[in-house]
């Protein structure tokens, strides 16, 4: 067992590290005083390679593996969680579905616009009513000749007024339940497609989040993905590949916090001394760079084991959630240990709390990651 990355992934991985020191450190607490979604650098993300890491060269994409773009995702976090919750919607909520179930000529009409970052891609899953229990969807859709006509309301999407296609289930057959959502890809200027009201959010807050509205919205049947009534299926398995990147944008957080704290109790000093010279400082330290650690392994197991073409399911979920754990915990701990100074926004580490909080919410909040978790170690079967 091999626990060394490859050359390449080392100097992917510096590669990253070059381009967040100098587009996205520069503004990360500016764009978050000012809830702003950062487009000067969406705009740079999809010409640097880091919209379609892991998706053929054929379709627009880099070639790469799931490993790296995890770990793409873990730097980029570690200063800005609200950049890479807008990646994680775009390269696997919105992407994947249609790489996994679309046409050949479907991918070649999406994919390459898409993964060069020509255009940005969002989903539309939640609904007020169908959160956790996404097989509640409200959205309805019926064909009527070439078209699909789309009626309802989406909530809480990221990437919402900036995408230009949105990866969108709807409720095609309402009456066979799960078995009758579908898949459709709804452009921006579809007709009786709007954007709600912009979401004011405790964390995450340079990411665009809003509601999705659809009036008659016209949608041409040739958008559909899969077949009618295969839409819980595919995003049960989409969701299982979005829990990696979700992952690791909590792990990313948590180190991100850790390396600022580590500098911070190097410091600061109290009765005379370094804070980190007292032993609470230093077990604090020690125990969360041994949790992150631990969440760092797993997650790349869960991309590796995808890599390999494996069953991930079960490490995706593990990820998701113990990512998403330390990421909450660990944050908390640093703004405790810089004290009153860690509750300023002058210091980085109040941001980073209040942007962990989400990771245990999103695409599958904690509660349901246990639920997955139990159901695959068949847990009182």
């Amino acid at each position: 067992m091999d626990f060394t990355l490859s050359k390449e992934h080392l100097l992917f991985r510096q590669m990253v590290r070059e381009f967040v020191e100098n587009e996205i450190k520069p503004i990360m607490q500016e764009i978050d005083e000012e809830e702003r979604f950062p487009r000067e650098v969406w705009e740079k993300l999809g010409p640097a390679g880091l919209l379609g890491i892991q998706y053929p060269k054929k379709y627009g994409g880099q070639g790469g593996d799931y490993l790296a773009y995890v770990m793409a995702i873990e730097e980029i976090s570690k200063y800005c969680a609200s950049i890479t919750s807008g990646i994680a919607a775009h390269s696997s909520l919105c992407c994947w579905p249609i790489y996994q179930f679309g046409t050949e000529e479907q991918k070649m009409r999406f994919l390459p616009e898409l993964l060069s970052g020509k255009a940005w891609g969002a989903m539309g899953l939640t609904e007020p009513g169908a959160g956790s229990d996404a097989a509640m969807q409200q959205t309805k859709a019926y064909l009527d000749g070439d078209h699909y006509v789309v009626n309802g309301r989406k909530c809480f999407i990221t990437n919402a007024g900036e995408a230009k296609y949105y990866t969108t289930v709807v409720m095609t057959d309402k009456s066979k339940g799960n078995k009758g959502m579908s898949i459709l890809v709804i452009p921006a200027d579809a007709p009786g497609f709007s954007i709600g009201k912009h979401e004011k959010k405790m964390g995450i807050r340079a990411s665009a989040t809003a509601d999705l509205i659809f009036d008659n919205c016209i949608v041409p049947k040739e958008n559909l993905i899969g077949k009618e009534g295969d839409g819980f299926k595919m995003i049960m398995q989409t969701l299982d590949i979005g829990r990696i990147g979700v992952g690791a944008v909590g792990l990313g957080i948590a180190e991100g916090a850790w390396e600022e704290t580590l500098k911070y109790v190097g410091q600061r000093k109290q009765f005379g001394k370094t804070i980190g010279s007292f032993q609470n400082t230093q077990f604090e330290m020690a125990d969360m760079k041994t949790r992150i650690d631990s969440a760092q392994l797993i997650i790349y197991r869960a991309a590796c084991t995808k890599d390999a073409g494996l069953p991930f399911g079960l490490y995706a979920c593990m990820g998701k959630y113990y990512g998403a754990t330390i990421g909450s915990d660990v944050t908390r701990r640093c703004v405790q240990l810089f004290g009153g100074y860690g509750y300023m926004r002058e210091y980085h580490v109040e941001r980073m709390m209040r942007d962990a909080k989400i990771v245990e919410i999103y695409e599958g909040t904690s509660e349901v990651q246990k639920m997955v978790i139990a159901g695959h170690l068949k847990v009182g079967k």
